[in-house]
């Protein structure tokens, strides 16, 4: 249902080098790079992830409440996703664990820009 979710960023190489590499796993690469704004995914036709400076020249701002939660296959890629992210510049939001027993694991980030991310398993 989603074709792809927009953040703002303050530096597009920075980004698209954060979230192309955490991705390469998956085939992550910039899609389409249009100036001030990129979208990363594995190709055209699947949801992406845009990265974009504001269209009205101010700063992103993240949003209180907002979060990005990305599916993993499995805990062990819940873990990897959230080690690559922090190895990529990533701050840690909470480390990798189960949540709600037996329904949910995540681990959860901010990336350089501060947008909150969440790598998780349901079950």
């Amino acid at each position: 249902m989603i074709g792809y979710v927009t953040i703002g960023v303050n530096d597009m190489e920075k980004a698209k080098a954060f979230y192309t590499g955490l991705f390469e796993s998956r085939g992550a690469k910039v899609v389409i790079d249009a100036g001030r704004i990129a979208f990363i995914g594995a190709k055209k036709g699947e949801p992406m992830l845009a990265v974009c400076e504001p269209h009205d020249k101010n700063a992103p701002a993240c949003g209180n409440g907002n979060m990005i939660a990305f599916a993993a296959e499995s805990k062990e890629e819940s873990d990897q996703l959230y080690a690559k992210a922090i190895s990529l510049g990533a701050s840690d939001e909470g480390e990798p664990g189960q949540r709600v027993p037996d329904r949910f694991y995540g681990s959860y980030v901010r990336d350089p820009d501060g947008n909150k991310l969440c790598f998780y398993v349901f079950g």
